[in-house]
Protein backbone atom coordinates (compact mmCIF):
# COMPACT_ATOMS: atom_id res chain seq x y z
CA UNK A 1 0.00 0.00 0.00
CA UNK A 2 1.37 3.92 -1.02
CA UNK A 3 1.74 6.23 1.55
CA UNK A 4 -1.02 8.53 0.05
CA UNK A 5 -3.53 5.44 0.63
CA UNK A 6 -2.81 4.59 3.95
CA UNK A 7 -3.16 8.54 4.56
CA UNK A 8 -6.57 8.51 2.39
CA UNK A 9 -7.27 5.41 4.42
CA UNK A 10 -6.00 6.96 7.84
CA UNK A 11 -8.70 10.25 6.72
CA UNK A 12 -11.58 8.02 6.47
CA UNK A 13 -11.42 5.93 9.89
CA UNK A 14 -10.75 9.28 11.59
CA UNK A 15 -14.19 10.88 10.04
CA UNK A 16 -15.59 7.28 10.40
CA UNK A 17 -15.03 7.56 14.64
CA UNK A 18 -16.08 11.17 14.35
CA UNK A 19 -19.16 9.95 13.43
CA UNK A 20 -19.23 6.96 15.77
CA UNK A 21 -18.80 9.28 18.74
CA UNK A 22 -21.34 11.87 17.20
CA UNK A 23 -23.98 9.03 17.32
CA UNK A 24 -22.90 7.64 20.98
CA UNK A 25 -23.54 11.12 22.25
CA UNK A 26 -26.82 11.68 20.24
CA UNK A 27 -27.88 8.22 22.12
CA UNK A 28 -26.69 8.85 25.45
CA UNK A 29 -28.72 11.89 25.49
CA UNK A 30 -32.07 9.99 23.70
CA UNK A 31 -31.91 6.97 26.63
CA UNK A 32 -31.61 10.56 29.72
CA UNK A 33 -34.80 12.24 28.16
CA UNK A 34 -36.68 8.84 28.16
CA UNK A 35 -35.59 7.47 31.39
CA UNK A 36 -39.02 7.65 33.22
CA UNK A 37 -40.96 6.29 30.40
CA UNK A 38 -42.67 2.98 30.49
CA UNK A 39 -40.97 -0.59 29.21
CA UNK A 40 -43.70 -0.85 26.95
CA UNK A 41 -42.52 2.52 24.93
CA UNK A 42 -39.34 1.45 24.42
CA UNK A 43 -38.40 0.38 20.89
CA UNK A 44 -36.33 -2.56 19.60
CA UNK A 45 -32.73 -2.42 20.88
CA UNK A 46 -30.65 -0.46 18.01
CA UNK A 47 -27.94 -2.37 16.39
CA UNK A 48 -24.73 -2.04 18.27
CA UNK A 49 -22.24 -0.11 16.14
CA UNK A 50 -18.78 -2.02 15.71
CA UNK A 51 -16.29 -0.50 17.27
CA UNK A 52 -13.32 0.95 14.94
CA UNK A 53 -9.95 -0.20 14.73
CA UNK A 54 -7.13 2.07 13.99
CA UNK A 55 -3.90 1.73 12.09
CA UNK A 56 -1.26 0.35 13.98
CA UNK A 57 0.92 3.15 11.92
CA UNK A 58 -1.51 5.67 13.46
CA UNK A 59 1.39 7.90 14.77
CA UNK A 60 3.39 8.19 11.90
CA UNK A 61 0.34 8.83 9.64
CA UNK A 62 -0.19 11.94 12.34
CA UNK A 63 3.04 12.91 11.84
CA UNK A 64 3.34 12.89 7.91
CA UNK A 65 -0.35 14.87 8.04
CA UNK A 66 1.07 17.61 10.33
CA UNK A 67 4.07 17.88 8.17
CA UNK A 68 1.89 18.56 5.18
CA UNK A 69 -0.37 21.23 6.72
CA UNK A 70 2.83 22.78 8.40
CA UNK A 71 3.73 26.32 6.30
CA UNK A 72 5.18 26.42 2.99
CA UNK A 73 8.66 27.76 4.84
CA UNK A 74 9.11 25.03 7.28
CA UNK A 75 8.37 22.50 4.43
CA UNK A 76 10.74 23.50 2.45
CA UNK A 77 13.68 24.22 5.55
CA UNK A 78 12.98 20.24 5.85
CA UNK A 79 13.71 19.42 2.32
CA UNK A 80 16.80 21.79 2.11
CA UNK A 81 18.08 20.09 5.46
CA UNK A 82 17.78 16.90 3.93
CA UNK A 83 19.85 17.84 0.62
CA UNK A 84 22.63 19.38 2.76
CA UNK A 85 23.27 16.47 4.97
CA UNK A 86 22.68 13.35 2.19
CA UNK A 87 24.74 15.61 -0.47
CA UNK A 88 22.34 13.70 -2.83
CA UNK A 89 20.04 13.99 -5.78
CA UNK A 90 16.55 14.14 -5.01
CA UNK A 91 13.43 13.36 -7.21
CA UNK A 92 10.45 14.52 -6.23
CA UNK A 93 9.68 10.83 -5.15
CA UNK A 94 12.29 10.32 -3.37
CA UNK A 95 12.11 13.74 -1.01
CA UNK A 96 8.59 12.67 -0.54
CA UNK A 97 9.55 9.23 1.13
CA UNK A 98 12.77 10.88 2.81
CA UNK A 99 10.60 13.24 4.80
CA UNK A 100 7.07 13.20 3.62
CA UNK A 101 7.18 16.54 1.99
CA UNK A 102 4.62 16.54 -1.25
CA UNK A 103 6.42 18.73 -3.15
CA UNK A 104 4.55 17.60 -6.14
CA UNK A 105 0.80 18.56 -4.56
CA UNK A 106 2.10 21.72 -3.71
CA UNK A 107 3.33 24.18 -6.45
CA UNK A 108 4.22 27.16 -4.20
CA UNK A 109 6.06 25.21 -2.34
CA UNK A 110 7.88 23.54 -5.70
CA UNK A 111 8.19 26.18 -7.11
CA UNK A 112 10.43 27.68 -3.87
CA UNK A 113 12.50 24.76 -3.96
CA UNK A 114 13.77 25.05 -7.75
CA UNK A 115 14.26 28.67 -7.49
CA UNK A 116 16.13 28.26 -4.03
CA UNK A 117 19.62 30.00 -4.38
CA UNK A 118 20.65 27.05 -2.53
CA UNK A 119 19.56 24.22 -4.15
CA UNK A 120 19.89 23.09 -7.77
CA UNK A 121 17.46 21.50 -10.12
CA UNK A 122 17.99 20.01 -13.17
CA UNK A 123 15.04 19.17 -14.43
CA UNK A 124 14.26 16.25 -12.46
CA UNK A 125 16.56 16.02 -9.32
CA UNK A 126 17.14 18.66 -6.45
CA UNK A 127 20.35 18.69 -4.86
CA UNK A 128 22.17 21.04 -2.35
CA UNK A 129 23.98 23.93 -3.77
CA UNK A 130 26.73 25.67 -2.06
CA UNK A 131 28.75 28.39 -2.91
CA UNK A 132 31.66 26.74 -4.16
CA UNK A 133 32.17 23.33 -4.97
CA UNK A 134 34.82 21.61 -2.96
CA UNK A 135 35.75 18.15 -2.40
CA UNK A 136 37.92 17.90 0.48
CA UNK A 137 40.74 19.70 2.38
CA UNK A 138 42.72 20.35 -0.71
CA UNK A 139 40.59 22.00 -2.67
CA UNK A 140 40.07 24.31 0.32
CA UNK A 141 43.28 25.22 0.85
CA UNK A 142 43.69 25.96 -2.70
CA UNK A 143 40.80 28.33 -2.24
CA UNK A 144 42.01 29.98 1.04
CA UNK A 145 45.30 31.18 -1.17
CA UNK A 146 43.59 33.14 -3.76
CA UNK A 147 42.04 35.56 -1.12
CA UNK A 148 44.77 36.79 1.20
CA UNK A 149 42.93 38.97 2.63
CA UNK A 150 40.67 36.62 4.10
CA UNK A 151 37.73 34.76 3.15
CA UNK A 152 35.24 34.22 5.26
CA UNK A 153 33.87 31.04 7.02
CA UNK A 154 30.43 31.54 6.62
CA UNK A 155 30.89 31.24 2.77
CA UNK A 156 33.07 27.78 2.83
CA UNK A 157 31.17 25.75 5.46
CA UNK A 158 28.60 24.24 3.48
CA UNK A 159 30.79 22.73 0.85
CA UNK A 160 30.97 20.12 2.77
CA UNK A 161 30.24 18.19 5.62
CA UNK A 162 33.72 17.93 7.04
CA UNK A 163 34.49 21.31 6.00
CA UNK A 164 35.01 22.87 9.55
CA UNK A 165 37.51 19.85 10.63
CA UNK A 166 39.76 20.56 7.62
CA UNK A 167 39.92 24.25 8.13
CA UNK A 168 41.20 23.34 12.21
CA UNK A 169 43.20 20.79 10.79
CA UNK A 170 44.74 23.19 8.50
CA UNK A 171 45.25 25.97 11.24
CA UNK A 172 46.93 22.96 13.54
CA UNK A 173 49.13 22.82 10.28
CA UNK A 174 50.40 26.27 10.40
CA UNK A 175 49.06 26.74 6.79
CA UNK A 176 45.84 28.90 7.72
CA UNK A 177 45.44 31.61 10.08
CA UNK A 178 42.19 31.65 11.53
CA UNK A 179 40.89 34.76 13.47
CA UNK A 180 37.20 36.26 14.60
CA UNK A 181 36.14 39.41 13.20
CA UNK A 182 35.46 41.75 16.23
CA UNK A 183 32.91 43.76 14.15
CA UNK A 184 31.04 41.10 12.71
CA UNK A 185 31.64 38.30 15.30
CA UNK A 186 32.71 35.69 12.32
CA UNK A 187 35.62 33.52 12.14
CA UNK A 188 37.68 34.76 8.85
CA UNK A 189 40.31 32.17 7.31
CA UNK A 190 43.74 33.45 5.79
CA UNK A 191 46.47 31.50 3.90
CA UNK A 192 50.01 31.32 5.72
CA UNK A 193 52.36 31.46 3.06
CA UNK A 194 55.57 30.15 3.81
CA UNK A 195 57.22 32.37 2.02
CA UNK A 196 57.10 35.00 4.34
CA UNK A 197 58.76 33.25 7.00
CA UNK A 198 62.03 34.65 7.08
CA UNK A 199 64.79 34.75 9.56
CA UNK A 200 65.60 38.13 11.06
CA UNK A 201 69.35 39.14 12.36
CA UNK A 202 69.55 40.22 15.84
CA UNK A 203 71.13 43.28 15.51
CA UNK A 204 68.40 44.41 12.88
CA UNK A 205 66.08 43.15 15.99
CA UNK A 206 68.12 45.56 18.51
CA UNK A 207 68.11 48.39 16.27
CA UNK A 208 64.26 48.61 15.39
CA UNK A 209 63.80 47.75 19.43
CA UNK A 210 65.84 50.94 20.01
CA UNK A 211 63.74 53.58 18.14
CA UNK A 212 62.44 55.51 20.82
CA UNK A 213 58.83 56.31 19.69
CA UNK A 214 57.57 60.36 20.45
CA UNK A 215 55.89 60.53 23.43
CA UNK A 216 53.51 63.21 22.41
CA UNK A 217 50.43 63.22 20.92
CA UNK A 218 52.19 66.67 18.96
CA UNK A 219 55.38 64.85 18.09
CA UNK A 220 53.39 61.87 16.92
CA UNK A 221 51.28 64.01 14.50
CA UNK A 222 54.27 65.54 12.56
CA UNK A 223 55.84 62.82 12.11
CA UNK A 224 52.92 61.16 10.35
CA UNK A 225 52.90 64.55 8.10
CA UNK A 226 56.22 64.19 7.37
CA UNK A 227 55.41 60.61 6.20
CA UNK A 228 52.95 62.29 3.83
CA UNK A 229 50.05 60.96 6.27
CA UNK A 230 47.51 63.14 7.45
CA UNK A 231 46.44 62.73 10.93
CA UNK A 232 43.24 62.28 12.37
CA UNK A 233 43.50 64.35 15.19
CA UNK A 234 44.96 67.65 15.57
CA UNK A 235 46.26 68.27 19.08
CA UNK A 236 47.75 71.33 18.76
CA UNK A 237 44.82 73.46 17.75
CA UNK A 238 42.71 71.49 20.29
CA UNK A 239 44.86 72.58 22.86
CA UNK A 240 45.36 76.19 21.83
CA UNK A 241 41.08 76.15 22.30
CA UNK A 242 41.58 74.42 25.67
CA UNK A 243 43.20 77.59 27.15
CA UNK A 244 41.44 80.31 25.07
CA UNK A 245 38.57 78.61 27.35
CA UNK A 246 40.56 78.34 30.00
CA UNK A 247 40.11 74.67 30.38
CA UNK A 248 43.62 72.94 31.82
CA UNK A 249 43.62 69.33 31.03
CA UNK A 250 44.15 67.83 34.23
CA UNK A 251 46.96 64.89 34.89
CA UNK A 252 45.03 61.69 36.14
CA UNK A 253 45.88 60.99 39.51
CA UNK A 254 47.66 57.89 40.37
CA UNK A 255 46.26 55.41 41.94
CA UNK A 256 47.21 55.25 45.97
CA UNK A 257 48.54 51.62 46.04
CA UNK A 258 47.28 49.95 49.44
CA UNK A 259 49.46 48.67 51.81
CA UNK A 260 49.74 44.90 52.66
CA UNK A 261 48.63 44.18 56.56
CA UNK A 262 47.34 40.82 57.96
CA UNK A 263 43.84 41.07 56.71
CA UNK A 264 45.15 41.57 53.36
CA UNK A 265 44.53 38.03 51.64
CA UNK A 266 47.89 36.93 50.63
CA UNK A 267 48.80 34.71 47.15
CA UNK A 268 52.15 34.75 47.26
CA UNK A 269 52.39 32.38 50.67
CA UNK A 270 54.80 30.26 49.50
CA UNK A 271 57.54 33.24 49.51
CA UNK A 272 57.22 34.18 53.36
CA UNK A 273 60.09 36.18 53.05
CA UNK A 274 58.24 39.23 51.20
CA UNK A 275 55.77 39.21 54.29
CA UNK A 276 58.14 39.06 57.29
CA UNK A 277 57.39 42.77 58.24
CA UNK A 278 54.03 41.61 59.18
CA UNK A 279 54.79 39.35 61.74
CA UNK A 280 56.93 42.91 63.77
Amino acid sequence: MSLQESLNKFKQQQEKCQSTLTNIASRTSSKASHKATPISNFSAPSKVIPSVKFSNDTERLQHINAIRKSPVGAQLKRVIDILFETRQAFTPEDINEACYVDINSNKALFDSLKNNTKVHYDGRRFCYKSKYDLNGKDQLLSLIRKYPEGLQVVEVKDSYTSVIEDLQALKAAGQVWLLSNMDSQEDIVYPNDPKVTIKVDDDLKQLFRGIELPRDMVDIEKDLQKNGMKPATNTARRRAMAEVHGITSKPKPKKKRGEITKRTKLTNAHLPELFQHLNT
